[in-house]
C-alpha cells in the first residue's frame, strides 16, 4: 500500500490550511478575481494551481535519485527539510499578518481566461521558494518501506495541485467576500499564519528528531 488514510489525511490537512494562508498566490487570486471578475480569479488560481506539478515532477526525481544512491542522503535532506519547515513556521509565527488591498495589487488591462490562466501558471511554476517547499514538505508523508518513492511523492504533488484548485478556485469565485474580509481582519490573517506556522513546525520537528 502506497499510502494509508491517517497518512492521507494527515497530509491534506497541512496542505489545507498552507493554500489558505494568506500568501502571494492567494493573494494574488483574490486581486484578479475582484478587479477583473470571478472568471478571471478562477483562471489564475487553476493556473497557479497546476504550477505545482512542476515542482511535484522535480520533487519526485530528486528524492528518487537520493533513495537510489544513498538512504543516508535521504535522511539528510528529510533533516535539512525539516529544518526548513521549523524556519518557515517560525517566521510564520512571528509574521503581523499578510495586507490585502485589491486596488493596489490590481493593475493592466483586462486579458483573456488562457491569459490569465497562463500567467498563473508560470507564476508559480518557476518560483524557486516553491521549489524548496516542495522538496522540504513532500518527504515528510513518504515513507520508503510502503513502496516507490517517486510514485508516492507524485500521488502526493498530485493531491496538493487538486486542493490547491479546489481552494484557489474557490477563491477566485467568491473573491470579492473574501477581500473584503482579509481588509478588514488584519488578524484573521495574523492567526492563519500562526496556525500555518505551527503546523510547519510541527512537521520539520517530527522529522528532525526521528531516529
Amino acid at each position: 500500500m502506497l499510502a494509508t488514510l491517517p497518512q492521507l489525511a494527515a497530509f491534506l490537512a497541512a496542505a489545507m490550511l498552507i493554500t489558505v494562508t494568506p500568501g502571494p498566490d492567494n493573494l494574488m487570486v483574490l486581486s484578479q478575481g475582484i478587479s477583473r471578475g470571478r472568471r478571471q480569479g478562477m483562471a489564475f488560481g487553476l493556473g497557479c494551481a497546476l504550477g505545482c506539478l512542476n515542482h511535484t515532477l522535480l520533487a519526485a526525481l530528486g528524492v528518487s535519485a537520493l533513495i537510489a544512491a544513498s538512504p543516508l542522503a535521504f535522511a539528510a535532506l528529510k533533516i535539512a527539510g525539516g529544518a526548513y519547515l521549523v524556519y518557515l513556521g517560525w517566521g510564520a509565527i512571528r509574521s503581523p499578518g499578510a495586507s490585502f488591498d485589491a486596488h493596489a495589487q490590481a493593475s493592466g488591462p483586462q486579458s483573456s481566461l488562457a491569459a490569465t490562466f497562463r500567467r498563473g501558471l508560470i507564476a508559480n511554476a518557476i518560483n524557486p521558494k516553491v521549489v524548496l517547499f516542495f522538496l522540504a514538505f513532500l518527504p515528510q508523508f513518504v515513507h520508503p518501506a510502503q513502496g516507490p518513492v517517486g510514485l508516492q511523492t507524485a500521488i502526493l504533488g498530485a493531491l496538493f495541485t487538486l486542493q490547491g484548485a479546489l481552494i484557489f478556485g474557490a477563491l477566485g469565485y467568491f473573491s470579492g467576500h473574501v477581500g473584503q474580509w482579509l481588509a478588514k481582519s488584519s488578524r484573521a490573517s495574523q492567526w492563519l499564519d500562526r496556525m500555518a506556522g505551527t503546523v510547519f513546525i510541527g512537521l520539520g520537528l517530527r522529522l528532525i528528531l526521528a531516529r
